[in-house]
């Protein structure tokens, strides 16, 4: 649903995949799509209709999601009805579906991973190679992982950094897959083992951090480096240092930042230079672990 409307909030008609809408939005609709800062983009869509109605369609990707507000009238495949606040849609590549609002219209967040970014994931969860997955159920009613996936979407619409919205959307979408889907089925390749043991590798993984923490790391080039699966990668990091990946990368990069405004760096600069994406970011992070802003820090030191 929605992919197939490329059209900016509330400007006439526009080319979908697959058909034409039939309709311009109307005024106080709002159609936005954006991408999730991933190592795999992943296009993302929120939208508020109240009588925009989308004609049936298909996706070459996944298309899960969540109604936030208000109730969406469906029908995908054979399957119709309502979805509310609380529900979730997992429609797979290629099956028809369409959408139009419910009286007082309907607010959702729709992501649409390709069939390789989930067949990647439902491997990882396994920990063996596995195709991808299919859902007996193109709509369910889960309150947790659909308060899950719009706060995915929150925090990649918000610009966070892409090594946490890496892990959130694997931890979602892992969830997702291993509630609702088969897991996929089992496929000759097998999944590479870590050089050196799981030790070894949460130490490449580290050392990598150490060395580019003011770079924009993302979780796959994280766990090609260790060898590791992503999902095993985050379970052996938390294990053995008590710390996921993207909270080791927080922590090298405050201490980095304690570091400079011992040296009279301005919070603005130490923010940049340590790969925040602006001076509140650092500020939340830095008062979370020394417990006084940058500002004050700097000023207690000047």
């Amino acid at each position: 649903m929605g992919r197939a409307a490329a059209q900016a909030e509330g400007r006439g008609v526009s080319e979908g995949i697959g058909h034409r809408f039939d309709q311009p939005l109307a005024g106080g609709e709002t159609a936005r799509f954006f991408q999730l800062p991933a190592a795999e983009a992943v296009e993302c869509l929120v939208a508020r209709f109240h009588t925009h109605a989308y004609a049936p369609h298909t996706h070459d990707d996944y298309v899960i999601g969540a109604v936030v507000a208000g109730r969406e009238l469906f029908k995908v495949g054979r399957e119709a009805g309502a979805a509310a606040p609380g529900d979730l849609f997992m429609i797979e590549p290629g099956l028809v579906h369409d959408g139009a609002p419910g009286p007082q219209g309907y607010v959702y967040r729709m992501t649409y991973p390709s069939p390789g970014l989930l067949q990647a994931m439902a491997s990882e969860v396994a920990e063996r190679a596995m195709s991808a997955p299919r859902f007996a159920r193109p709509l369910v009613h889960d309150p947790e992982l659909a308060a899950r996936l719009a706060a995915l979407h929150e925090a990649g619409a918000a610009g966070a950094d892409r090594l946490a919205v890496d892990q959130a959307m694997l931890s979602v979408m892992g969830a997702i897959i291993a509630r609702h889907g088969d897991g996929g089925t089992p496929v000759a390749a097998a999944l590479a083992r870590a050089p050196g043991g799981e030790a070894q590798a949460i130490a490449r993984a580290l050392d990598h951090i150490d060395a580019h923490f003011a770079d924009a790391i993302d979780l796959a080039t994280l766990a090609g480096v260790a060898g590791l699966p992503r999902v095993r990668l985050i379970r052996a990091m938390r294990r053995q240092t008590g710390l996921t990946p993207h909270a080791h990368l927080i922590d090298r990069r405050v201490r980095e930042a304690r570091r400079l405004l011992a040296r009279g760096t301005a919070p603005a600069e130490a923010a940049l230079a340590c790969g925040f994406c602006d001076q509140s970011h650092l500020n939340r992070a830095f008062k979370a672990r020394i417990g006084v802003t940058p500002g004050q820090f700097g000023r207690a030191r000047a």
